[in-house]
């Protein structure tokens, strides 16, 4: 296993890393033998989300006597109320759920106390300028979180935390559906033979968020590296073509500050398919080659998350509600976790007036309007 520096923290992660969302699916037993094998194969960080007390509990025991061989994201804002995760803010529910996970991971530390899940630039000022980051600062102060960090899926978020001075290290979507990042000249020429030129390359703001984050030494470990398993289905692929673990971790390492992927496992087994990237040969990496080649079609009516469909006269986040459906639509049942992270949006697919203007301004055709009308039934209020 490698071990990469986490910006400036002095922290060293293992580029592999364990993802712990997947979990809550599994008994004591069952997590038990996935974090032991990590541990055997080298993996020293987790990140620990879920507010479900089971899942917290059965981590916890794992753990147990070896707290010290491993590197924690534990999350502030993310509570369990009345049977289910909401997010939240409320300073009594934020303080009783970090109780709660301490307890339950049988810690008195976090090593990464991140600030769960802030998605639009407005939250990021409230938390920033209010008493949550107070809160946050105390729990620094007194060693019970040792580096200050931040979960969000929005790179203009992301750029602020980089930016902040404060936020030591960011968790953050990666993988190429999400980024759409050409990786060699062949393949930038591709798109821009594919694509209107005056685009400027995609996801610029993704691109510049990445340098930012190296030169000022903000670490990013990855979350979504895999698109929810959606990248290994040509079927589910915005591309047309499927990926392997593999060339999805190496799509994430070669991204500029990233340390760790965060990778979900259900199995020991599905640990052993993301580790042998490790002894990966060049062509097994090779993810360019297979984007380059994926057939034209493809691309056509999927919605790559890019961000140009912007702005929308109803304020809503198009790319973000796209991706979160997409999320849901590959699971037999809507996540919860899923459904509250639509919800949580200022404005969703229930606020879309059909006016069709951001269709206009899809590089790939995609029907948004019709889109939006699925989502708002898959997603919204039961």
């Amino acid at each position: 296993m490698k071990y990469r520096n986490l910006g400036n923290t002095g922290l060293k992660v293992s580029e592999i890393g364990l993802g712990a969302e997947w979990l809550e699916r599994h008994n004591a037993e069952e997590v038990k033998a996935v974090i032991d094998c990590c541990e055997e194969q080298g993996i020293n960080i987790l990140d620990c989300w879920m507010s479900e007390p089971n899942v917290r509990s059965n981590i916890g025991a794992a753990l147990e006597g070896r707290r010290d061989k491993w590197i924690i994201q534990g999350h502030l804002g993310s509570t369990w109320q009345d049977g289910q995760y909401v997010r939240t803010r409320e300073l009594s529910q934020v303080k009783a759920a970090f109780m709660d996970l301490l307890e339950r991971l049988r810690t008195d530390y976090i090593d990464l106390g991140m600030i769960h899940f802030v998605d639009e630039p407005e939250e990021f000022h409230r938390i920033m300028d209010g008493e949550f980051i107070g809160y946050v600062r105390e729990l620094k102060e007194s060693g019970v979180i040792r580096h200050i960090g931040m979960s969000t899926h929005n790179p203009a978020v992301a750029k602020l935390a980089a930016l902040s001075g404060e936020i030591e290290m960011i968790l953050f979507s990666v993988n190429p559906a999400f980024d759409m990042l050409p990786a060699t000249n062949d393949l930038n020429k591709y798109f821009e033979e594919t694509y209107d030129e005056s685009l400027g390359g995609i996801a610029p703001e993704r691109e510049e968020l990445y340098r930012i984050c190296e030169q000022r030494g903000v670490g990013i470990t990855v979350m979504k590296g895999y698109a929810g398993g959606r990248l290994f289905s040509a079927q589910a692929s915005p591309f047309g073509v499927a990926l392997t673990p593999v060339q999805c971790l190496h799509y994430a390492l070669t991204r500029p500050a990233v340390a760790s992927v965060m990778a979900g496992y259900d199995t020991p087994e599905h640990v052993m398919e993301a580790v042998a990237y490790e002894t990966a040969s060049e062509e097994e990496k090779d993810y360019a080659s297979v984007l380059a080649n994926a057939p034209h079609h493809a691309y056509s009516g999927q919605c790559t998350y890019c961000g140009h469909c912007a702005p929308c006269p109803s304020g809503i986040d198009i790319a973000m509600v796209n991706k979160l459906y997409d999320l849901a639509a590959m699971q037999e049942e809507v996540p919860a976790t899923v459904r509250a992270h639509y919800a949580s949006l200022s404005a969703n697919a229930d606020d879309c007036i059909g006016c069709q203007d951001c269709e206009s301004r899809c590089p790939f055709g995609v029907p948004v309007a019709e889109r939006m009308e699925k989502a708002r039934k898959l997603l919204g209020e039961k």
